[in-house]
């Protein structure tokens, strides 16, 4: 993977910037990131291999990792947050990490949140992760929910599950693979079937089969 920063220099810059947006007055040792930056990046990498899109590799097939760019660190931040609590449960740094992630892109993405390892963030301004089982091949673009409503769980998702922007998943919703929640479109407690494309509203829900099965996000 080709990188714009990498090893001590990106956990300096993550250090930088903890310190810029968490001004508590509580030591941060640097070491903490940079013993995670390596198994962070594995992860980024594998997730970006799988992303076709021409911000994620060059002519050359070669997977790009830019700190500039919102999506990718977004995602970054997300996997460095979570190695670090999976690793070290060091509960401190992961929630300045989250934090950081939130003020910078938008994103409420807790560090216990079980993300799957092939996922692709859209300009996720004001998305919410809530814990929800989800799977690979999942698109998420801005302003969308996945979480509980009062007295229910939270949604388990399938595989190739995009959701357009603003849209939501909320409750015991069990939705099947190859499913993509339309634009303003959300969902409570509801079944979705495979390969359906949705929108409306809950109760009023429309679903109309997907006939198309060859992803436009992923290779």
């Amino acid at each position: 993977m080709k990188y714009t920063i990498k090893g001590k220099q990106l956990a300096s810059y993550v250090h930088k910037q903890i310190f810029l947006f968490c001004p508590d007055g509580f030591n941060i040792e640097i070491s903490n990131i940079e013993k995670c930056i390596d198994s962070t990046l594995d992860r980024v990498e594998y997730c970006f291999r799988h992303i076709k899109n021409k911000y994620y590799s060059n002519e050359n097939n070669e997977i790009l990792f830019n700190h500039l760019n919102g999506d990718h660190y977004a995602t970054f931040l997300y996997f460095l947050s979570n190695t670090i609590w999976l690793e070290n449960r060091d509960e401190k740094l992961s929630a300045k990490i989250f934090l950081l992630n939130k003020a910078l892109h938008g994103v409420d993405l807790f560090y216990e949140i079980s993300m799957p390892d092939i996922f692709l963030l859209v300009h996720p301004l004001g998305t919410v992760f809530g814990r929800a089982s989800y799977s690979n091949y999942l698109v998420v673009y801005q302003g969308c929910t996945i979480g509980s409503v009062v007295g229910s769980g939270f949604p388990t998702i399938g595989e190739h599950l995009t959701m357009y922007s603003n849209s939501s998943l909320l409750g015991n919703c069990k939705v099947g693979n190859n499913v993509t929640m339309g634009a303003n479109s959300y969902a409570i407690n509801s079944l979705i079937d495979r390969n359906q494309i949705v929108t409306g509203q809950y109760p009023h829900l429309k679903m109309t089969q997907n006939k198309s099965t060859k992803s436009i996000f992923f290779r």
